[in-house]
């Protein structure tokens, strides 16, 4: 009995997702459908050990299994490392190189983060959840990371962005929540030539912050209707409190013609960095089809509750940026809704 219920639960919930209801209940099979992968598998091998002999209930329960099985691997299979895809390899004008993490705002481990900095010298360093005594841990930094944007928040959504040159246009907005901010910048790749960035940090739904994924969403799609208006070489990237595969964020790749780097190259779950068996990739980096990720590499655990990730970005030689993708009408207005929900 135990095992039936067991199987009715992991038939079930992968498909709570596609009701499209914002409750972080419904949302969460979306952020463990790579535990819940081996779960399903393990409860087919059980099921077909222990179950004999097999009534029309038990064929019933054993295809509709293994339906879900394969229903979310279709979901996950791209962005694993058995996924064929092209080496980025493609002639170049210029690159920008980032490390961004979640340092949580507890954690006083700096000269763990400061390791990695030093480990892979980016250009550009973006901190999230860091308030006044991480903008302290981090000064010494400024020695080579001069050009800074500084928001140190005690809510756990602070941010601070250091750079080695000078930015360009640069915004803190405050899209949806009052208290959780996102940057917005531009890059100087070459005289000519910028990359617009932008860094983001939306609340979670969670039983513990936001009840629904609304404003989440929202922010998402408020960027996506600014860079489908933009002409230049767009990246986005920071702790997205979400999944690739989830809905809302594929139809913010889809909005913006945007590419993730990940697919084809492996997972790279970046939370909880304290618990392997429990880990999701939330930490994301999106960009344009002009641009390639050359080097992508997820850091050694300085005492977050994520791991950081550094990628080294190139503009491919006289490539023109694409940001607006092709949206149906339902998909236009389903963009709205989600802004109008959120708000």
């Amino acid at each position: 009995m135990v095992l039936y219920i067991a199987i009715v639960i992991f038939i079930i919930s992968p498909f709570f997702p596609a009701t499209e209801n914002p409750h972080w209940f419904f949302r969460t099979p979306d952020f463990i459908r790579l535990q819940s992968i081996v779960i399903q598998i393990a409860l087919l091998v059980l099921f077909l050990i222990f179950e004999s002999p097999l009534t029309v209930f038990s064929w019933v329960l054993l295809v509709a299994l293994v339906g879900a099985i394969i229903y979310q691997i279709e979901k996950v299979f791209k962005y694993s490392s058995l996924y064929p895809r092209e080496k980025p390899n493609f002639p170049s004008d210029g690159s920008v190189s980032i490390l961004a993490g979640n340092v949580l705002q507890d954690n006083t481990q700096y000269d763990l983060l400061k390791a990695e900095i030093e480990q892979y010298d980016p250009d550009l360093v973006l901190t999230m959840e860091s308030d006044k005594k991480w903008e302290e841990g981090l000064s010494e930094i400024e020695n080579i990371y001069s050009h800074t944007v500084k928001i140190p928040l005690d809510n756990y959504y602070g941010m601070h962005l250091y750079s080695k040159i000078e930015l360009i246009n640069i915004e803190v907005n405050y899209h949806v929540e009052e208290d959780v901010p996102s940057i917005f910048f531009e890059y100087p790749l070459s005289e000519h030539q910028t990359i617009f960035f932008a860094c983001l940090h939306p609340a979670p739904p969670s039983p513990t912050e936001n009840e629904t994924s609304k404003e989440r969403d929202a922010e998402l799609m408020i960027v996506g209707k600014k860079i489908r208006k933009l002409d230049k070489p767009v990246v986005v990237c920071g702790d997205m409190n979400d999944v690739v595969w989830s809905r809302t964020t594929r139809l913010f790749k889809k909005m913006t013609a945007m590419i993730d780097p990940r697919i084809g190259r492996g997972f790279f779950p970046t939370y909880h960095a304290g618990y392997w068996l429990m880990r999701f990739p939330l930490d994301h980096l999106f960009h344009t089809k002009d641009l390639f990720v050359k080097k992508m590499v997820r850091t050694k655990n300085f005492g977050s509750d994520h791991f950081a990730m550094y990628y080294e970005i190139h503009h491919k030689n006289g490539k023109k940026p694409k940001t607006k993708g092709n949206l149906n009408g339902d998909e236009e207005e389903e963009v709205e809704e989600k802004i109008e929900e959120g708000k």
